[in-house]
């Protein structure tokens, strides 16, 4: 506190010695500590606009940063929604695909956990994966593959699949290719995870691996989709889920869509 008052009062003799506060600041008066106050309530304040600022007054400095940088992921969204998505499948969640980048972790977990078995497909490069990821794909557990080709997977292969992170990616035309094979290798069931218009995805920097930015529609795009696609939506799943984030005080940050496997 000392060295900032010494500072202040330099800049304060700059001006011909004439400045009002100069001889508070040097002086051992009464009112040195008021001023010692004054200087500690200040800064608190700046504090508090510092982290409220950027993102609405009360809007949380973290969700600013993720928006920023883009590190707002569907992904991790996966993880924080299973126990909801177990209680809404139940026991007919038994072995599960998920296709996504960062599929490594999401397989991890899901195997840790041990409530059902876990494969996964990572769409886009892993050179920079970690050991644990490269002994999943050593063992087959999870796989590298262009999702805009068929999967290597026979059909109903699983009961489910889950997939995020990928289709904000793509063009109408190759989702037109990839959720039929996502569909064809699931048999109860489809849950997509996908971005609301305005979150920011890939930083320029990974836009290379992703090959293009990408492209957050918005709920009715993706029911319009769904419809003019003939991919049937499982609305007895999608109340449920609503019922079980409120009863677990979920929230989810990201769009969550159920489909329905071929019969």
């Amino acid at each position: 506190m000392t060295r900032r008052q010494a500072s202040s009062t330099r800049r304060g003799g700059g001006g011909g010695g004439t400045f009002p506060l100069s001889g508070v600041l040097h002086s051992k008066s009464k009112s040195s500590p008021l001023f010692s106050i004054i200087l500690v309530l200040l800064g608190a304040f700046l504090l508090i606009v510092y982290a409220c600022g950027g993102s609405g007054l009360f809007g949380g400095r973290k969700n600013f940063v993720s928006r920023v940088e883009g590190d707002s992921s569907c992904t991790f969204e996966v993880q924080s929604a299973f126990p909801v998505l177990k209680n809404v499948y139940g026991d007919n969640m038994k072995n599960v695909l998920h296709v996504g980048p960062e599929s490594c972790s999401v397989v991890s977990i899901l195997l840790r956990e041990g409530e059902v078995e876990a494969w996964g497909v990572e769409p886009y490069d892993i050179e920079d994966a970690d050991r644990n990821c490269k002994a999943l794909v050593q063992k087959g557990i999870v796989r590298v593959a262009d999702i805009k080709f068929p999967l290597p997977y026979r059909a109903k292969s699983f009961s489910h699949v889950i997939i995020s992170d990928a289709l904000d990616y793509m063009s109408p035309k190759y989702l037109n290719k990839t959720l039929p094979e996502l569909v064809r290798v699931s048999a109860d069931g489809v849950v997509i995870f996908a971005g609301y218009p305005g979150q920011q995805r890939a930083k320029v920097s990974q836009l290379s691996k992703f090959g293009r930015p990408a492209k957050m529609r918005s709920s009715s795009w993706w029911k319009q989709f769904f419809s003019e696609t003939n991919f049937e939506e499982n609305e007895a799943a999608d109340k449920k889920f609503e019922q079980a984030a409120s009863k677990m005080s979920y929230s989810p940050n990201c769009q969550i869509f159920h489909l329905n496997s071929y019969k």
